[in-house]
């Protein structure tokens, strides 16, 4: 066996690393009918996260590009601000822009990781944090992150706050695609924290 394939992801990991980067891509910005028509074709099992999953893909069945794209500005958009705000500041300090981003910026740093220069977002918005830690998973960046860094990073960055986010997703006003997204988003994080809990260290 060559030294390639012992450096090889896990199955499990890469399958978690496409999740996150899944929930990256329709946080970021709404779908394209494309992206609807992969996420339709989605199913999942009798676990939650399957439940939610298949809820998802009938969900973006019936949905058009058109009426999420107005669903995504109203959320997270609006006239002045959406109905919600997808950052780790806001969510633990309530403002934008304060201690959990310039302590995530410190920890990109580290890591070797920048924000794109076609994103002018903070870097503590959730589709940037779920798109890092999908990322680190599998080294995009460079070295697989190891159980325990990638568990470090969840706790300090993403465990405050993304489940609390993920459920007021869920039931906000606007939300209708993307409360099935949301439902996906709060299983997975509550699945990953029990996860990092159970790991040993």
């Amino acid at each position: 066996m060559n030294n390639a394939l012992k450096t090889e992801i896990a199955e499990e990991d890469r399958l978690r690393a496409d999740l996150y980067n899944f929930l990256g891509v329709l946080l970021s910005g709404p779908p394209d009918d494309n992206m609807l028509a992969m996420t339709a074709g989605l199913s999942g099992d009798d676990s939650p996260l399957g439940s939610a999953t298949t809820t998802l893909a009938k969900m973006a069945k019936l949905s058009k590009a058109k009426a999420v794209t107005s669903e995504y500005n109203k959320l997270f958009i609006g006239l002045g601000r959406g109905e919600l705000l997808p950052y780790a500041s806001y969510y633990l300090t309530g403002f934008l822009n304060e201690k959990p981003l310039a302590r995530l910026r410190d920890d990109m740093v580290a890591r070797g990781l920048e924000r794109a220069d076609s994103v002018f977002e903070p870097e503590d918005n959730i589709a940037s944090l779920m798109e890092m830690m999908g990322a680190m998973i599998v080294g995009r960046f460079g070295t697989a992150a190891s159980l325990e860094q990638q568990k470090t990073f969840f706790n300090t960055h993403i465990a405050p706050w993304a489940a609390h986010f993920y459920s007021d997703l869920e039931g906000a006003k606007n939300s209708v695609f993307y409360a099935s997204v949301a439902t996906v988003g709060r299983t997975f994080m509550e699945i990953e924290s029990e996860a990092f809990r159970m790991s040993a260290g």
